[in-house]
């Protein structure tokens, strides 16, 4: 991150959480978007994490989720007049939309619902005082899940393609109709259960228009109808669905095409009478699936024939009738899916209260050690200090060393980290005297990372001879008295498990996760409490 001296006016965390990151941004919630694209975040994570922050909604929970995802940041309130200090890159509120602003000389480029340039001027009038200032660092957790849209457009393309070939051009310019309904449709079906829609939103004029956008909102949660737990837009899937099933598959069933598309004019008049009557008030996505429903009409009574088939009468009924059950099956799954993810981010809420955790690790009593030395890693004048006490050879250990490695990785001049291995002479074999006197020989003649690398891949390979190769000896004299201190200390202050993480001397909670820490990590630093309650480094 770019240096901005900035520290009179830098709030702090205590200061922040009451004056600026408790600001509710529940209407900025579907701005992310941008952002998230932006920083190739991993969009699902980042929607949960946020969710399931005790402060949701709240800067303080978007601040803190892009914090966990390892795009570090700090937050100010800080007046324009010192704007001109900023980095290049930091994000604002501009125009009520968290925003990524991007300074070009007098000219500024704002990543928000849209791209555009805007002249300081500009943003400064239509920007709040909030700003956070950010840094991507290694290990940012970007997303990850397979994209299905290339896909489905490749499909797309295949079925236009073959229906240019085989058909008709009104058959043809019929097919293609159904595909763009089911397609709408699809992302309607997904904006159900939390996938934001660029799609509609760009239809209903998202971030443009607040008036259009509660319009679409509106007419949509204003359907009561319920079938088996499917809305009116539910059945909209299910029509164009089948009915680009049956113009594909049977050229036949133009009769059937025609009775169905005739039968969508009860749809179009109960939707007009919605928009026109009930709500008065007009919804974009509505109007484009009228209109493709009303071409569908004019040219299946133009130029669809009624020649009737009792075998194709009886197949589009089993496909309208698969398609209907098996929507209601997915659109059942799924809700129920919906409804765990947020009682489960409202639980993470309550486990991530820092009070609560906070409470429970001063519950117990501060184990102190005299050995500050060996195997003792990070900024040595930090302020929070961590010590994990593993054995190499413990199976479960090897994710708490990734745990602390992640985090001093992560907080490099904010956390010390010491590793205190379990060993005794007496009842270890010829091969961990070597692996633990590899390790000695590594951390006094080499440099910290190198150490950190090397306990890394040792839980990686679990093979001492590689250990030896990587270390570029043949063999190793170390003295190993201070290993064997403090295996004695572990000892003596009743910690005979493994692996076990301590903060400043106390023992990490049972209740929690170990992985839970990455969710504390900037409160801890923060803490002065936690600081003064430091007796001897760990």
């Amino acid at each position: 991150m770019k240096a901005v001296y900035l520290s009179d006016l830098l709030l702090k965390r205590y200061e922040t959480e009451v004056i600026v990151y408790h600001h509710e941004i529940t209407e900025l919630f579907m701005n992310f978007e941008k952002l998230i694209d932006y920083f190739k975040l991993d969009k699902q994570e980042f929607y949960f994490q946020f969710s399931s922050h005790p402060n949701y909604p709240s800067a303080l929970a978007f601040s803190d989720t892009l914090n966990f995802l390892g795009l570090r940041n700090d937050a100010y309130e800080l007046d324009k007049e010192y704007w001109d200090e900023l980095p290049e890159e930091y994000i604002a509120v501009v125009d009520n939309s968290f925003s990524l602003v991007k300074k070009k000389g007098d000219q500024f480029t704002v990543y928000s619902d849209k791209v555009k340039n805007v002249t300081k001027e500009e943003l400064y009038q239509k920007s709040s005082e909030f700003v956070l200032l950010f840094e991507k660092i290694e290990g940012t957790k970007t997303a990850s899940s397979f994209n299905f849209k290339p896909v489905i457009y490749a499909i797309f393309g295949l079925i236009i393609l073959y229906s240019l070939l085989q058909f008709s051009w009104y058959e043809s310019v019929f097919n293609i109709l159904s595909l763009a309904g089911v397609y709408i449709s699809l992302e309607l079906f997904n904006q159900k259960f939390g996938q934001v829609s660029t799609v509609v939103n760009n239809i209903c004029g998202v971030g443009t228009n607040n008036a259009t956008q509660s319009s679409c909102s509106k007419i949509f949660s204003s359907d009561k109808t319920n079938v088996l737990g499917l809305k009116l837009s539910d059945f909209s899937l299910i029509y164009f669905l089948g009915i680009t099933f049956l113009g594909l598959i049977f050229p036949d069933a133009q009769f059937v095409l025609r009775i169905t598309a005739l039968t969508s004019s009860v749809v179009i008049l109960y939707s007009l009478y919605v928009q026109f009557f009930v709500e008065k008030s007009f919804c974009r996505v509505c109007f484009l699936i009228i209109f493709i429903l009303l071409s569908q009409i004019a040219i299946s009574t133009v130029y669809f024939s009624w020649g009737a088939s009792l075998a194709i009468v009886f197949v589009s009924t089993i496909v309208f009738a698969s398609l209907f059950f098996t929507t209601a099956f997915f659109n059942n799954l799924l809700n129920q899916k919906e409804e765990l993810k947020k009682s489960n981010a409202k639980n993470l809420r309550f486990k991530r209260n820092y009070d609560l955790f906070k409470r429970e690790l001063l519950d117990k009593e501060k184990v102190e050690f005299s050995d500050e030395n060996t195997f003792f890693v990070g900024n040595k004048e930090a302020k929070l200090h961590l010590s994990v006490v593993s054995n190499p050879y413990c199976g479960f250990c090897k994710g708490a060393h990734e745990i602390v490695e992640n985090l001093l990785h992560q907080y490099p001049n904010d956390i010390s980290v010491q590793m205190r291995f379990n060993y005794s002479p007496e009842q270890q074999n010829e091969k961990y005297t070597q692996l633990i006197s590899d390790f000695m020989h590594v951390y006094k003649n080499k440099p910290e990372k190198e150490f950190v690398n090397l306990v890394e891949y040792w839980f990686e390979t679990r093979d001492e001879s590689k250990v030896r190769q990587k270390v570029g000896i043949t063999s190793s004299d170390e003295n190993l008295t201070p290993v064997v201190n403090m295996s004695i200390e572990n000892k003596n202050a009743g910690i005979n498990f493994t692996p076990i993480i301590l903060i400043n001397g106390y023992q990490f909670p049972n209740k929690y996760d170990r992985e839970d820490i990455h969710y504390f990590i900037g409160e801890l630093i923060e803490d002065e409490e936690i600081y003064n309650q430091i007796v001897s480094v760990i």
